[in-house]
């Protein structure tokens, strides 16, 4: 379950408690209007502390994950989203189609492993080495190359470098393909061996039933008749 969705779960559950909490307030201690908002708004925050504290402990739950695990890796992917915002800032600075989509390859690359590893924090170790190491590589020296190629004036060694980070950021695009792929491997073996039963049973489901003592005649007008 997405953060999007469990967040849209806990507005849905914590808006019908505040508005009850505000009318017992107001009617039943005769608060006024002023102090019946200030303690509903406050139930509405301690009930969706309370809902977000129990949504995560499903969730840990589910992956057999501790609590430091658990927002270790929360903690992980909301650095990968800021370096992210720091990749997508470089979408104007760039000066070649090329370059544009190297760009946004690796972005699409990075969003998706993001977007899984949340779905899924558990295989955020399969893809440790994107969240430590290449993700900040391919932010840096993008960063690098876009301040170089805003030069106007670019001699021999200057072209040298830009041309090396382009083909550096071309490997780090290579890499981080790899780790998309790392991170769906579980799924794809997973895949493979549902569809193996599924094929298996579809094979027995098949079978030729025969009776004993029946004609080849007989047999092929009941396979016919199936």
């Amino acid at each position: 379950m997405s953060e999007v969705v469990q967040s849209f779960i806990r507005h849905c559950l914590n808006i019908p408690i505040m508005i009850t909490s505000w009318f017992v307030f107001f009617f039943s201690t005769q608060s006024g209007f002023f102090w019946s908002s200030a303690l509903a708004i406050g139930v509405y925050l301690i009930s969706n502390f309370t809902i977000k504290k129990i949504q995560q402990r499903r969730i840990m739950k589910k992956h057999q994950m501790t609590l430091s695990e658990y927002f270790h890796i929360q903690q992980q992917l909301k650095e990968a989203n800021k370096k992210i915002k720091a990749l997508n800032s470089q979408y104007l600075k760039v000066r070649s189609i090329s370059s544009f989509k190297q760009l946004f390859e690796m972005n699409r690359l990075a969003k998706r492993i993001i977007s899984i590893v949340k779905s899924n924090p558990k295989k955020f170790y399969q893809a440790e080495n994107f969240f430590y190491a290449h993700l900040d590589s391919a932010v840096e020296l993008t960063s690098k190359y876009t301040l170089l190629v805003s030069q106007p004036v670019k001699n021999k060694d200057m072209k040298l470098a830009l041309q090396d980070t382009r083909d550096t950021l071309e490997s780090i695009s290579t890499v981080m393909e790899e780790d998309l792929h790392s991170v769906l491997a579980s799924d794809v073996e997973l895949l493979k061996m549902e569809l193996d039963f599924a094929k298996l049973s579809v094979k027995q489901t098949e079978r030729p039933l025969y009776l004993k003592g029946e004609s080849e005649d007989e047999r092929k007008v009941i396979e016919y008749k199936r």
